[in-house]
């Protein structure tokens, strides 16, 4: 076989695992890739603004499309700029793949110029890094950079390549298959242990089914409808989880937690019977560990073990991948049906205490004639039918974007719910309008949160990509003034936020900006918005005294919810 380059050998890779899209940032380091790679019409390369931006868009392109992101990055501080988005994807499990590259070999350990530890920088928050040191190592270990960022548990591994290697020249093969002797992630869940489950479940009166983002990563939302559709039992969604069940589903009680709504976490405080799947049982889910469904037995479902009684300890523990557990769930339950007569007699009971909850305590706001941020995201969902893509950036926004939007379909919802990172939400939306060029895709912004990225205006109208963002301006870093209203005396230290004339932004950037300051002008305004062809900013100004409800103190229990 004839000698290539590692440059060369690079882009072979990137064909071979089906790579169409990279997110990118040059630099002196990349420069033997990037000559590669402009003779390769196959990848498209979407070149940010800035290397965080980089990240986060990849994260989104995976959240959206399920496959796996890709982004490049030079060495230095391009290499650390990467560091908030890998942990971001860490944190969610979302599967990327970060190239790195680095000063020569030779030079590394010498302070040279641009160097950094990018392989110890980010070891706690990648699931795995490499730094490869020969040419001769470079496919074996992209091939297992894919294959560990993608299976298992998913999430972030991080390749550094030295500049010498993208040069030096080898005849070595790329490899078909991937094994790593120490790496066998168990997908198949103990029939013994799912037996264990049902028989607890048919023995339960008050079950609740508590689902998390493993049921978008293991593609298991059509499986969890049917379990639930069959045993009637009622879900909540994790933050993560949302879109894994329909959210305009009788059974569905929407999301649990700190931001959660009442049915919600009464439900989880008065179950006898929590059913985990794809959940890690996250403080903001759990509030007091303590009071935390004080009543139920616990089964969790999870791929990853070190995720089982880390948090909360469980009396039926499943390791597994959340589709098999669901599918075996199902053909238990058809098989032995009749040992459920008791269930579905008691369940009623049940659906009737949950209905009074939804009914007493529903999702609400005051209608007091001020521009309400909870008003223009129905309105969003009004007009888009749950079909868009929604990215949100982190606080208010988002909480009020995961309680008043209902998602219908997995791989709908692009947020940060682990790290809670400010700014991630519009290169998010970047990444999946790029995997999605059709569809309508929206960031739901706060006036803090969409400055911390605002330059990938120019990456958006550069690349055509017809990205809204929704600015819900409130003149304040929202949920920051929110806590220093509820619990700090209105003593309101930094929050209160200049912001630019957002309109004027987009424009001088070539996109396009829109102003809304009162209700009679949202719905006209997004319609025109929704339907234009370019990168748009629609600012909206709204009551900046708005708070988040319900919410649980922290430290507080489920059940001891500030309401409206």
């Amino acid at each position: 076989m004839h000698k290539r380059t590692g440059a060369q050998i690079f882009v072979e890779v990137l064909r071979s695992e089906g790579v169409d899209t990279m997110f990118c940032y040059p630099g002196g380091a990349t420069l033997n890739i990037t000559d590669c790679l402009c003779r390769c019409p196959d990848i498209k390369q979407i070149v940010v603004r800035h290397e965080q931006a980089a990240v986060h868009a990849a994260d989104g392109y995976a959240r959206a499309s399920g496959r796996v992101g890709v982004c490049l990055v030079t060495s230095g501080p391009g290499a650390t700029n990467t560091v908030t988005g890998i942990a971001t994807a860490y944190m969610d499990s979302v599967p990327i793949v970060v190239f790195s590259c680095q000063v020569n070999t030779s030079l590394i350990g010498n302070d040279a110029f641009q160097e950094a530890d990018i392989v110890g920088i980010t070891r706690p928050c990648t699931k795995h890094n490499y730094l490869v040191k020969d040419v001769k190592d470079l496919p074996r270990i992209m091939k297992e950079a894919f294959h560990i960022a993608r299976t298992g548990r998913p999430g972030p591994v991080l390749v550094d390549i030295p500049k010498d290697v993208t040069s030096a020249l080898t005849d070595v093969k790329v490899p078909d298959k991937v094994y790593i002797r120490g790496y066998q992630p168990n997908y198949n869940p103990h029939v013994g242990q799912i037996k264990r489950a049902m028989k607890l479940l048919s023995q339960s009166k008050r079950p609740v089914l508590y689902t998390g983002g493993g049921i978008i990563s293991s593609s298991a939302a059509s499986e969890l409808l049917k379990f639930a559709e069959l045993l009637s039992i009622p879900v909540t969604n994790t933050l993560m989880g949302l879109g894994g069940f329909p959210g305009n589903h009788p059974l569905f009680l929407g999301m649990l937690g700190m931001h959660g709504t009442y049915a919600a976490n009464m439900a989880i405080t008065e179950s006898d019977l929590i059913i985990a799947i794809g959940a890690r049982f996250d403080d903001r889910a759990t509030g007091k560990i303590d009071e935390f469904a004080p009543r139920a037995k616990i089964i969790h479902i999870d791929i990853d073990p070190t995720s089982i009684s880390k948090n909360i300890k469980v009396d039926i523990p499943i390791v597994g991948d959340s589709k098999l557990a669901l599918k075996r769930m199902v053909e238990i339950y058809e098989a032995e049906k009749a040992d459920f007569a008791d269930f579905h007699k008691s369940i009623k009971s049940w659906h009737e205490e949950i209905e009074k909850w939804k009914k007493g305590y529903p999702l609400t706001y005051n209608r007091d004639g001020s521009l309400k941020p909870q008003f223009v995201i129905e309105k969003i969902y009004e007009l888009t039918k749950g079909e868009a893509i929604i990215a949100t950036e982190v606080g208010q926004n988002q909480m009020w974007t995961a309680q008043f939007y209902k998602f219908i379909k997995p791989r709908t919802i692009l947020t940060s719910g682990g790290l809670g990172t400010m700014g991630y939400g519009f290169p998010a939306s970047i990444g999946a309008q790029v995997a999605f060029p059709e569809k309508l895709v929206i960031d739901i912004a706060g006036d803090g949160s969409i400055q911390m990225n605002i330059q990938e205006l120019a990456t958006a109208v550069q690349f055509n990509l017809p990205v809204k963002v929704v600015i819900l301006n409130n003149g304040y870093l929202g949920m920051v003034r929110q806590w220093q209203e509820l619990f700090y005396e209105k003593r309101y230290t930094w929050s209160r936020i200049y912001a630019p004339d957002f309109v004027k932004v987009a424009e001088a950037y070539g996109a396009q900006g829109m102003r809304v300051t009162s209700e009679n002008e949202v719905e006209d305004c997004l319609k025109e918005a929704f339907n234009n062809k370019k990168p748009t900013f629609v600012d909206v100004h709204i009551n900046p005294e708005e708070c988040v409800y319900p919410m649980v103190p922290a430290g507080a229990a489920l059940k001891d919810m500030l309401l409206v």
